[in-house]
């Protein structure tokens, strides 16, 4: 009878499997939005994506609280395991806020620095889906989890950096009577920046649970 009732439950593996196909859910999503980026037509093309991946990974995150509330015993903290789908989920739900306000704002055309800060996007993306699988055994790969948080990191204060100096040739370009023009890349740069903090975050609470397990 007791086993019978264990086969019902979900299963530690679970988790690791819904974490990977939500960072992979990232990352196609972080790919998208870059796409938009190329401006013009990409824009319209690229959009409806961000927003089904943003779906995508919204149904893998209820999938997990489920599965939380459901689990006897959790690979890891059940606190742990909240947070962090929900650092992870925020990243997605920031692209789809940033596509939705290039859409609002009717951007067509990129500056560089965006590019570049949607580049950074990916690769953070990029770097939590290799991070991902490394939490089935986080002492064996402890080391290697690490070094995957510093380079998030490392890639958020560039990205600031690409931010700022992006945002002071936006105002030293724009003049008076380009007002919504400011306006709208302005919160063009904004949304990406806040991206990539999304990333950082993420990045802050992996480290959490790696410290606690080792």
């Amino acid at each position: 009878m007791l086993g019978w009732f264990h086969r019902l439950m979900p299963k530690e593996e679970r988790f690791f499997e819904l974490f990977r196909r939500h960072s992979e859910t990232i990352v196609a999503g972080a790919k998208e939005l870059r796409a938009m980026l190329d401006g013009g037509e990409a824009v319209e093309r690229h959009y409806p994506a961000v927003l089904a991946r943003e779906e995508d990974a919204d149904a893998i995150t209820r999938d997990i609280m489920l599965a939380v509330r459901r689990t006897f015993i959790t690979p890891f903290d059940r606190g742990d395991i909240q947070t962090l789908i929900g650092a992870m989920d925020d990243s997605i739900d920031q692209m789809k806020k940033t596509a939705k306000g290039i859409v609002l704002f009717r951007v067509r055309e990129f500056e560089p620095d965006m590019r570049l800060m949607g580049d950074s996007i990916v690769e953070c993306a990029g770097l939590l889906h290799d991070a991902v699988p490394c939490l089935r055994a986080i002492s064996t790969h402890a080391t290697r989890i690490g070094k995957i948080c510093e380079q998030i990191k490392e890639i958020e204060g560039r990205a600031d950096d690409v931010h700022d100096s992006g945002l002071t040739r936006l105002f030293e370009r724009c003049s008076p009577g380009n007002a919504m023009q400011f306006i709208a890349n302005n919160e063009v740069y904004d949304h990406l920046e806040k991206v990539v903090d999304r990333f950082d975050d993420i990045a802050n609470e992996i480290q959490s649970i790696v410290v606690e397990h080792v």
